[in-house]
């Protein structure tokens, strides 16, 4: 970026991180102004503060700059994103990162990224009620990009921990890439780790407060984000914690000491379960919702592999690309963007809140 004059040393924007990391190198990121740039439109904006779009005006390039509320961590935050978005650099299905900008009047901080396109949430949001599921092509071809980028992204030691479709962005070229880094960590970084992310997409172990969780939970993750491709609505809603552990043991049965002995000594397990009428939990009924019509043989494998309570039997990244339903993967399969959005009227759609 011509306009980067000066660069941030962002190896100590976090003492907890930099503590868990003694032997990660020192980064040094671009840093420019934001007088760079020209705003154009918002692409984003909520609690956690805004994402605009806008133009550098040297080059004409657009980018998309984020700046975060002192709510969320304000600077620190930012700087924290940073960190995991530079490690992440080489990663063709991760947002690129450009450098950081300061306001020259307030000495706000901005992340300046590459414009990478809309949300998938946006892509689904748009298709019209009614509309024919997306082909089982284009789920596998979306499906293996999104893998191969979590699995770099887990080779960088790295775990997203909200991956959702508000969080992956679609080009025009329908390539999809991960998005707002705000919730990662770094794998060594010492537990408990505390449950966080947005609670539709949450991994059972997190939430019943296993405190030592792994790249297991952005799997799991996926696994909700394929069931959405597929179907087309969010495949678990549940109100809390409790409601939504509810809603996946509804679908795919209540554990026990044989498929996730550690599952028998939580607190949910002891108080809750006894309370619950056993009869609607005792069987994974994860094919009825996905029929052979909806999903092959093949497909349907690696989607109860992703979506698999116990951690310890969970599909990783690197597993599921292996699978051979992945074998035949073209990107000529990906529907051109007109085929994916639609005009009015958009269907009804839930949001879930995050949890931090």
């Amino acid at each position: 970026m011509a306009a980067c004059v000066a660069s941030a040393d962002v190896a100590g924007a976090d003492r907890h991180d930099a503590a868990a990391q003694p032997t990660r190198k020192r980064m040094r990121v671009a840093m420019g102004t934001t007088d760079d740039y020209e705003e154009t439109s918002c692409l984003g904006k909520g609690a956690f503060g805004a994402v605009v779009k806008a133009r550098h005006r040297a080059t004409g390039r657009a980018v998309a700059m984020k700046r975060l509320g002192e709510p969320v961590g304000g600077h620190a935050a930012l700087l924290r994103e940073a960190i995991f978005l530079k490690a992440c650099a080489g990663n063709p299905f991760v947002v690129g990162f450009i450098g950081l900008a300061h306001d020259p009047a307030t000495m706000e901080l901005c992340l300046i990224m590459e414009c990478a396109g809309q949300s998938l949430d946006d892509v689904l949001f748009q298709r019209p009620c009614g509309s024919p599921p997306l082909p089982e092509a284009t789920v596998r071809a979306f499906m293996w990009q999104l893998l191969t980028g979590a699995k770099r992204m887990h080779d960088a030691h790295i775990i997203h921990r909200d991956i959702k479709p508000q969080n992956i962005l679609v080009s025009d070229d329908n390539v999809v890439k991960f998005c707002d880094f705000g919730l990662a960590v770094y794998m060594a970084e010492r537990p408990p780790c505390q449950p966080t992310g947005t609670l539709f997409y949450m991994a059972p172990e997190m939430l019943l407060g296993k405190s030592d969780y792994d790249a297991l939970v952005d799997t799991w993750s996926l696994g909700c984000v394929m069931a959405e491709l597929i179907d087309d609505d969010t495949m678990f809603q549940g109100h809390d914690y409790k409601g939504q552990l509810c809603e996946i043991f509804g679908v795919l049965g209540m554990p026990d000491d044989t498929t996730w002995p550690w599952f028998s000594s939580t607190k949910f397990a002891t108080e809750v379960m006894p309370k619950l009428d056993k009869r609607r939990y005792n069987d994974n009924r994860l094919r009825k919702w996905f029929p052979e019509t909806k999903l092959s043989k093949e497909g349907f494998e690696v989607l109860s592999g992703l979506l698999t309570c116990n951690p310890d039997k969970r599909l990783t990244a690197a597993a599921a690309l292996k699978h051979p339903w992945f074998s035949k993967v073209d990107k000529l399969e990906l529907p051109k963007k007109e085929e994916v959005e639609s005009p009015l009227p958009k269907r009804p759609r839930q949001h879930a809140v995050c949890v931090t």
